[in-house]
């Protein structure tokens, strides 16, 4: 472990140059007591590295110096697959071992590419969850993401939509990241692959048994399929509307790729006051309800005549309430 850290100590300075041991320390999640002793086995190794003292100073490399120990270990290269997504490595216990393999890869590269590395890192940043949502951090993750790369046999206790229980056998195939939460393949007894919200895992036992996995399951074909199948279920319906302009430039926001979908491909023309026709999948019962109510005044259901019936009385209603 203490080989491990020094050879990032190492790679820290020679791909930032100069750093204090507060900023080691920080890098590295240790105290800067241990920096220093790690500084000195450096030194004490023949390792070039000297110190500058002052407010400016830290401590460096002596120029033309370069390591050539920058091969990756097996949990680094793993780690790797998550190098754009550094808080759900941070999730699956995996954060420190990707800050040390994306430093053994930037000090591979050549100066000029490491500068541009550099320069793609200070302009793009991406942030994976939805605004106003949370990102969920699931206590036993770690844990299962373990169970799911040794290809281990769990049980767990679920909890399904509706708040019913229910235990579960599965060989867990892999983790999904979506919009801040966390979802499991898992292939139940039956040989049925399904998907289960981590967060509603409340606990999980590994069996022991390793499974085999299998060979054609692609994670990325699953969850597109099953992501597309999901939406279908959740938008049974066709409302026909009609929208404000106010309501067709907001439908992405109050009902995401659905709405904005609807709107680009509504084919009705815009009638004089800007209003047009739109054919908006809607959910089953009272969530449809819901999202209509949302657009206010900018938005009138025309079919099916349930539906604007089921508006029409909230309508009513509401308006008896602030009357």
């Amino acid at each position: 472990m203490r080989a491990s850290r020094l050879l990032s100590v190492l790679l820290l300075l020679q791909n930032r140059g100069r750093l204090t041991a507060e900023q080691l320390a920080a890098e590295l999640e240790v105290s800067v007591r241990t920096v220093y002793r790690d500084i000195d086995a450096l030194s004490a190794a023949g390792i070039p590295v000297y110190a500058d003292r002052g407010r400016a100073g830290g401590y460096q490399l002596v120029d033309g110096f370069r390591t050539r120990l920058t091969g990756l270990t097996e949990p680094e290269a793993q780690a790797l697959a998550l190098a754009g997504l550094p808080e759900a490595a941070a999730e699956l216990g995996l954060g420190a071992v990707l800050a040390a393999a994306r430093q053994k890869v930037t000090a591979a590269l050549p100066a000029e590419l490491r500068e541009r590395a550099d320069a793609v890192a200070q302009r793009f940043h991406l942030d994976v969850p939805g605004w106003f949502r949370g990102v969920e951090r699931p206590g036993h993750l770690a844990a299962l993401a373990d169970a799911v790369w040794r290809d281990r046999t769990i049980v767990v206790a679920y909890r399904k939509w509706g708040d019913e229980d229910v235990e579960r056998t599965l060989d867990p195939l892999g983790l999904i990241f979506k919009a801040g939460r966390w979802y499991l393949a898992g292939r139940s007894l039956s040989g049925r692959v399904a998907t289960y919200r981590v967060a509603r895992i409340s606990d999980f036992t590994d069996t022991g048994q390793r499974f085999e996995r299998p060979a054609d399951f692609d994670i990325a074909a699953y969850w597109r399929d099953w992501s597309a199948d999901f939406e279908r279920r959740m938008h049974p319906r066709i409302a026909t509307v009609r929208m404000s302009p106010f309501a067709r430039t907001h439908a992405a926001f109050y009902l995401g790729a659905i709405g904005a979908a609807a709107v680009r491909d509504a084919t009705a023309p815009v009638d004089a006051d800007g209003w047009q026709q739109v054919q908006l999948p809607v959910e089953a019962g009272a969530p449809a309800l819901g999202e209509l109510l949302r657009f206010g005044p900018n938005v009138e259901v025309l079919e099916p005549v349930d539906l604007r019936r089921e508006v029409a009385d909230a309508i009513r209603t509401m308006g008896a309430i602030y009357d």
